[in-house]
């Protein structure tokens, strides 16, 4: 193999299709842009969303109901699945880290508390909010509640 002897792949290169250089090259005249019409003309430049003058998807679908952009998200666990963990784990606290580390939540998410279950052993949680059922139910086995 020599220099002079190097060939592109076959296939690989193709010739540029020269549009507006005379009647001979097959694509003068109107240069591949129809007869007249917006799309025809110089700086034409189409409308973001435009569908030919058809009513566009943005006008045609319904709109309805608010989206509050303030709204806090909280991700849920119950006191069912922290007696789970706790027992699993033998451990007397549980907080975040924790419920990271097992998969029950994930790192941007915030933690609320919920009283679905029961608690049979004393546990403190740690959490970023907690309902009132649940603050009671941990209470009452004499476990401790603490908001992050």
């Amino acid at each position: 193999m020599k220099l002079h002897t190097l060939k592109p792949a076959e296939g690989s290169t193709k010739t540029r299709k020269r549009i507006g250089r005379g009647q001979g090259s097959g694509r003068g005249g109107t240069s591949t842009k129809g007869h007249k019409g917006a799309k025809s003309r110089s700086g034409y430049k189409t409308k973001l969303g435009f569908e030919g003058g058809q009513m566009p998807l943005q006008r045609r679908v319904p709109k309805f109901g608010f989206t509050n952009h303030n709204r806090v998200a909280y991700q849920a666990v119950n006191l069912d699945t922290i007696q789970e963990l706790a027992a699993k784990l033998n451990i007397e606290s549980i907080d975040f880290d924790v419920l990271h580390e097992n998969g029950l939540v994930s790192k941007k998410d915030l933690v609320k508390v919920l009283g679905r279950g029961e608690l049979t052993s004393k546990i403190n949680v740690s959490a970023h909010s907690f309902s009132a059922s649940a603050i009671a139910a941990i209470e009452k086995v004499g476990g401790s509640v603490n908001k992050i």
